[in-house]
């Protein structure tokens, strides 16, 4: 992969890998995008082809049902789902970034052989809860308590914004909540594992979203839900630290997602430029149209390669959350700045739902909040910067 930086082309077994998903994104998901996105609907059938394609099971080891591959084939696979669906390759982000990857990094070997093969086969689904109503970003926020009681532990509190929450085919969701007091009084943050059949555990009602209307996001809800004391995910104490480490791999990831946007978006304008006419002449013969359109090719390229290049970092095992936090905060914004560009292009057909530039439009402004909002990942820059 790092081969690509210095001769532009992809080593054969990842070009094949997004050829592949390219393929399945052109005859599978874009056939039903429109519907899924005006019904609100959950496109299980999509997922189920994912999961037959292997994708959840690309990052991780054969042992656990993977398919033995890397980060960055990931990456290539959202890349290619996001130009035509943001909502569908958000469901496998999630669903490997902040779903089982954890369990991989920090579960032990019971834990791992437990959930990983249901997870990396793509029939269940796990998410991750970490933002609460006064908890984000700010960890010292967190409410949610998961208190020690003879061989459990006992949760209560809620969570929000969590996606892959309430399908009818998630199994876990990996929680972060305060088991104790540090020294200096500072709150002890874990995470634990909790099956979605516990008692106690509610997903509540579904959000009703500005975009991304095909991927599941609820509030959640525990009330005296009880696992055991096994559940630990990691070492106690380290819930939030280790979740950390998880966003720094994840902002790699929704990068190349954010690329997938914005490649999408110059796709559709190339070729709506080259149809529609007016005065005579397709649009695309007008310098302002054909420079906004090379304006937007540029971001795109610009962010692929940012995301490229943190990619490389983190595989060959050096430090990379700059370079990670660069290419979220530039790919997320060529996605909303491309969206648009793409719908002012379009025109009138620009602002109805079923044009993929309307639903990128609407879709691409939660890239530049979840998983580290822009002003986050600008004081991450400036930090690592010395400042």
């Amino acid at each position: 992969m790092t081969d690509y930086l210095s001769t532009g082309a992809l080593p054969e077994e990842y070009a094949q890998l997004a050829k592949t998903v390219r393929d399945f994104t052109r005859s599978v998901v874009a056939p039903v995008a429109a519907e899924h996105d005006r019904n609100h609907t959950f496109p299980y059938e999509v997922v189920s082809g994912m999961a037959e394609l292997g994708l959840f099971g690309l990052p991780f080891p054969e042992e656990y049902g993977g398919q033995g591959g890397d980060y960055f084939a990931l990456c290539l696979a959202l890349e290619e789902l996001a130009k035509a669906d943001q909502s569908v390759a958000i469901t496998l982000e999630a669903g490997v970034s902040l779903g089982a990857m954890p369990i991989y990094r920090f579960g032990n070997e019971a834990q791992k052989q437990e959930w990983l093969p249901q997870l990396t086969s793509g029939k269940s689904l796990a998410a991750f809860g970490l933002t609460e109503p006064g908890a984000g970003s700010d960890a010292g926020g967190t409410r949610t308590t998961a208190l020690a009681d003879g061989t459990d532990w006992v949760i209560n509190g809620s969570k929000q914004f969590i996606t892959n929450s309430g399908t009818d085919i998630t199994k876990l969701v990996t929680v972060t909540a305060v088991t104790g007091v540090k020294d200096g009084g500072k709150k002890e943050i874990s995470t634990i594992l909790v099956p979605t059949s516990t008692p106690g555990f509610t997903a509540e009602p579904a959000y009703d979203k500005v975009g991304w209307h095909a991927s599941d996001t609820h509030p959640l809800s525990f009330d005296d839900v009880r696992v055991p004391q096994e559940n630990l995910l990691g070492e106690r104490g380290r819930g939030y630290a280790n979740f950390l480490r998880i966003l720094d791999e994840g902002r790699i990831a929704i990068a190349a997602l954010s690329v997938g946007a914005a490649q999408g978006c110059v796709d559709e304008s190339v070729r709506y430029a080259k149809e529609r006419e007016a005065f005579g002449r397709p649009i695309g013969a007008n310098q302002a149209i054909a420079f906004k359109i090379a304006r937007m090719e540029a971001r795109a390229h610009t962010a692929r390669t940012a995301y490229y290049d943190a990619a490389a970092l983190m595989l060959s095992g050096k430090p990379f959350k700059k370079q990670a936090s660069i290419a979220k905060l530039a790919a997320s914004e060529a996605a909303m700045d491309n969206a648009r560009d793409a719908t002012q292009i379009f025109g009138g057909y620009g602002f109805m739902n079923e044009y993929a530039v309307a639903r990128h439009y609407r879709d691409s402004k939660i890239l530049e909040i979840g998983e580290g909002t822009t002003e986050v990942q600008l004081m991450l820059i400036a930090r690592e910067a010395g400042l």
